[in-house]
C-alpha cells in the first residue's frame, strides 16, 4: 500500500487537472516517463459516483500499468463524499483518494464544493473524517492558500492534519486569484511549518529549475505538477532523475516527440473509439507551445479528425 509518510523525497506527483488528466493521457505519462511519481487523475463528482453514472464510473477506470493513481473526488456532503469513496475504492482500487478543495470554477464554488470548503472548515474536517472512515487506503487533500488571503492556509492545514488527512497538495494561489499572478511559495512553507503530515507544493512548476526553487522556497516534502506537464509528458520523470540523484533527462528528440504524439492518439482512440481524435484536440497544441510555426500548427491541430489527418500535419514539424 502506498505510504506516503514513506514514500521517497522529494515526491513528485502529476496534478489531477479536469478535462486534460484523464486515463489516456495518465497512461502516457508513466509510459515516457517511467514509476518514479503519483499520478492523481482528474476530479469526478461524488454525487454523480453515487448515483453509479455510467461516464463517470468509467473515468475512475485504472489500468495497472498507470500506478500508482490517486483518484480525486469533489462534493460537499460528507457522508455522499464518503460513500462516493467506498465506491470507487472497492470498484477500481485506487491507491489513494484525493479530496478537492481547491477549484476555483464558479460552477464548482456555487455548490460549496473546491475551494468554498475553505471557508467552513468545520465542514472541511468532517469530509476528511468521512471518508477516511469509508475507506482504507491514505486519503489526502488538494487545496489553495485560501478564499481571499494568503494565511488562511496555515490554519486550514492544521484543521485538515486533525482530521486526518494523510497528505495536503497547497496550490500556491487563493480563489480569489484564480490561476492569475505568481504562485506563492513562501505561503505554502508558512503551512508546511505547522504540519506533520507531507505537503507538496503546486503552482508555476514546468521545470528542474523551478521544481528545485519551488522544494527550497516552500520546505515541502515534494511537488505537483499540472500544466507544465501538458504537451511534456516526459518532464515528470526528469524531475523525478533530477531531484533524485542530480541527472538531468536530455530534451526529447523531434521524433521522439512526434512519435510521442501519435502514441497519445492511439490511446485516445483505444478509449474514446472514433471521435478520439476530436477529444485530442485539446491536448495536441501543448505539444508545439514552443515551435515557430504554433500559429499555424495551432489551426490546424485544433480541426483533426483523423489519424490519417494528424501524421499529415506531423510530416511537416
Amino acid at each position: 500500500m502506498l505510504d506516503w509518510k514513506t514514500l521517497p523525497r522529494p515526491i513528485v506527483a502529476l496534478a489531477p487537472m479536469a478535462d486534460m488528466t484523464d486515463p489516456p493521457f495518465c497512461r502516457l505519462c508513466r509510459e515516457v516517463s517511467g514509476g518514479d511519481f503519483v499520478i492523481f487523475r482528474e476530479m469526478v463528482s461524488s454525487e454523480a459516483v453515487v448515483r453509479e453514472n455510467p461516464k463517470t464510473l468509467r473515468m475512475c477506470d485504472i489500468v495497472d500499468e498507470e500506478r500508482p493513481v490517486i483518484q480525486q473526488i469533489f462534493g460537499s456532503d460528507p457522508s455522499t463524499m464518503a460513500e462516493a469513496a467506498r465506491i470507487v475504492v472497492e470498484r477500481f482500487r485506487p491507491d489513494g483518494i484525493d479530496i478537492n478543495m481547491g477549484c476555483p470554477a464558479t460552477k464548482i464554488v456555487s455548490n460549496f464544493d473546491g475551494a468554498a470548503l475553505m471557508r467552513d472548515p468545520k465542514l472541511a474536517a468532517d469530509i476528511v473524517r468521512a471518508v477516511k472512515a469509508a475507506v482504507d487506503i491514505p486519503v489526502s487533500v488538494k487545496t489553495r492558500l485560501g478564499w481571499t488571503s494568503p494565511t488562511d492556509i496555515v490554519e486550514f492545514s492544521k484543521v485538515l492534519e486533525d482530521a486526518g488527512a494523510d497528505l495536503v497538495t497547497v496550490h500556491g494561489r487563493t480563489k480569489a486569484q484564480g490561476y492569475a499572478g505568481a504562485a506563492d511559495w513562501d505561503a505554502i512553507g508558512a503551512a508546511r511549518a505547522v504540519v506533520k503530515v507531507p505537503v507538496l507544493v503546486n503552482g508555476d512548476i514546468v521545470s528542474v529549475e523551478t521544481a528545485k526553487q519551488a522544494l527550497a522556497t516552500s520546505g515541502t516534502n515534494g511537488i505537483m505538477i499540472g500544466r507544465g506537464a501538458l504537451g511534456n509528458p516526459w518532464i515528470l520523470g526528469r524531475l523525478a532523475h533530477a531531484l533524485a540523484d542530480g541527472v538531468e533527462d536530455p530534451d526529447p528528440t523531434d521524433a521522439e516527440r512526434v512519435a510521442t504524439v501519435l502514441r497519445h492518439a492511439e490511446l485516445h482512440l483505444a478509449w474514446y473509439g472514433e471521435r478520439g481524435l476530436v477529444t485530442l484536440r485539446k491536448h495536441l497544441p501543448w505539444y508545439f507551445k514552443n515551435e515557430a510555426r504554433f500559429k499555424e500548427l495551432r489551426a490546424k491541430l485544433v480541426r483533426v479528425s483523423t489519424m490519417e489527418e494528424l501524421k499529415e500535419i506531423l510530416r511537416g514539424t
